[in-house]
């Protein structure tokens, strides 16, 4: 994969994971929202939620408000997971919480899915041992 497609691809998931996760905070979102949290221009977020209908992620209503598709929210769910328990696992062995969430954002977008079920099982499975030797 070249470089600028694997961007483009990293730009999608970031804007997919903002919309979900702005979606569980307010109960509309908006272009300028997403700008806002992302701290991107408005002009630019306004490319991306087209790119993001083409690609059928999103849908915009008249009035402007962003929803994710089933194939959208899919994908932003997927994300976020991966996020959550990569940064989580981070913080648990010691790492700041600003740089494990850095860190997670990175790996997130990179990781396959088969060494990502790894981790998630190898984590889960270390969580269970801990709660048993009653170390939560």
């Amino acid at each position: 994969m070249n470089y600028q497609k694997h961007k483009s691809e990293e730009s999608v998931e970031d804007y997919l994971e903002t919309i979900l996760l702005l979606g569980k905070q307010m109960p509309q979102v908006r272009s300028v929202d997403v700008a806002n949290e992302l701290n991107y221009s408005k002009p630019s977020v306004s490319v991306a939620m087209k790119n993001l209908r083409q690609k059928n992620y999103v849908t915009v209503s008249e009035e402007g408000y962003i929803h994710l598709t089933e194939e959208g929210r899919a994908l932003a769910e997927t994300v976020y997971e991966r996020h959550s328990l990569i940064s989580g696992w981070l913080i648990s062995l010691g790492v700041d919480p600003e740089v494990a969430a850095e860190d997670a954002c990175r790996v997130e977008h990179d990781i396959s899915a088969e060494s990502f079920a790894a981790i998630k099982k190898c984590i889960s499975e270390f969580m269970r041992q801990k709660e048993a030797a009653g170390q939560t």
